[in-house]
């Protein structure tokens, strides 16, 4: 079975989150040769796949086999690959069943190694990611068997085939402010305390300002209004609260006491009331790490294209390797149609980025 083969099988699993149709079965039976852990939680299901080759260190390769649903509108079916002039359209072409073919390829086709070679895939990232990627991890924190490095194979790529890489990924905060007043008549405004009259002159010092000014590797960290709300959808009564709702894509210069610091500092003296919960912790491989290093020198022999360092983006479950310790980049094909209809990458690609794994396999 060549790689486009092995990408066509994929492809035509009906791997909607969490539900995985089949695939890691036919992901077991494709590396026998490899030792197995299956953890399993709530209808997800997850491998953990490791060879120990020699003494040496620990390399992952880690993504996911699931997808968002098809949705209506493609031109054929998002489940039964097509392909046109070296575009292949299915679902989960990009994101990234591109990246797993990839890696399970050149995995199988390694034969000298010196250190462990693993591969951990996951049916929840496209979810919630509750029980997927995180439950391993958690595993195998107990059992002293983390990786040493991770490759992530989502889609990472821009313009062109092998132009960007991430090495970090930004944070998730999400934020909800409520702002507290006193309900009345309309025709009567003395005799309440209107909340939309306390926040219209502090609004505009808060909505879309940077909270710090990033660095090397980041863009500010930025406060996104995303829903103001409150009242009762009638014009003669004011409301008795407001409630704000924002998110902040945060780099390592902001965290959560920082935004709590910058509420306060514009709220002080009101009834407010503010709950932040963080969804994702952000965090940065340095380029001088092995991994990074070793990434770009296979992607600039493969493609012949210096790939730029990116932190751009939203989540992965990159951010759950990196919070374990483990150094972790992503790379993959190029992102521009995934989830959305008739989503496709190129043969072409999937080709050179196995060629580009089995570059950082045999130079580790």
């Amino acid at each position: 079975m060549d790689i486009k083969e092995l990408f066509i099988k994929l492809l035509k699993f009906k791997s909607i989150t969490p539900n995985d149709d089949g695939a890691m079965e036919f992901i077991k039976k494709y590396l026998s040769d490899f030792e197995i852990i299956e953890i399993n939680k709530n209808d997800v299901k997850n491998l953990f796949i490791y060879k120990k080759f020699g003494d040496g260190e620990h390399l992952c390769f880690a993504g996911h086999i699931d997808v968002v649903p098809a949705g209506d509108g493609w031109d054929s079916d998002p489940f039964e690959p097509t392909i046109k002039d070296d575009k292949i359209f299915a679902r989960g072409t990009q994101d990234m069943k591109s990246g797993v073919a990839a890696f399970l390829y050149a995995c199988k086709h390694t034969n000298n190694f010196n250190g462990t070679l693993s591969l951990l895939i996951t049916s929840d990232e496209e979810g919630d990611a509750k029980y997927g990627t995180i439950e391993v991890l958690k595993y195998l924190k107990t059992k002293n068997f983390l990786p040493n490095y991770a490759i992530v194979a989502e889609p990472t790529c821009e313009k062109e085939f092998g132009d960007a890489i991430k090495i970090g990924r930004r944070g998730s905060i999400n934020g909800v402010l409520e702002i507290f007043g006193k309900q009345g008549h309309a025709a009567y405004p003395e005799k309440s305390i209107n909340p939309v009259n306390l926040i219209a002159p502090i609004l505009h010092k808060i909505a879309n300002i940077n909270l710090d000014s990033g660095d090397e590797y980041f863009a500010p960290s930025k406060l996104v209004i995303t829903d103001i709300r409150g009242g009762m959808e009638v014009t003669n009564v004011t409301p008795d609260k407001v409630k704000i709702m924002f998110n902040v894509r945060n780099n390592t210069l902001t965290d959560k006491t920082k935004i709590e610091n910058f509420i306060k500092e514009h709220f002080n003296g009101l009834d407010y009331k503010l709950n932040l919960s963080q969804s994702a912790k952000p965090f940065v491989t340095n380029p001088n790490t092995k991994i990074v290093q070793l990434i770009d020198k296979a992607i600039q022999k493969i493609t012949k294209i210096n790939p730029k360092h990116s932190t751009a983006g939203g989540t992965s479950d990159a951010r759950f390797l990196a919070e374990f310790g483990i150094k972790t980049i992503e790379f993959g094909v190029i992102n521009d149609t995934i989830h959305s209809k008739n989503e496709y990458t190129k043969l072409e690609y999937v080709e050179k980025l196995t060629k580009i794994f089995e570059e950082v396999i045999k130079n580790f």
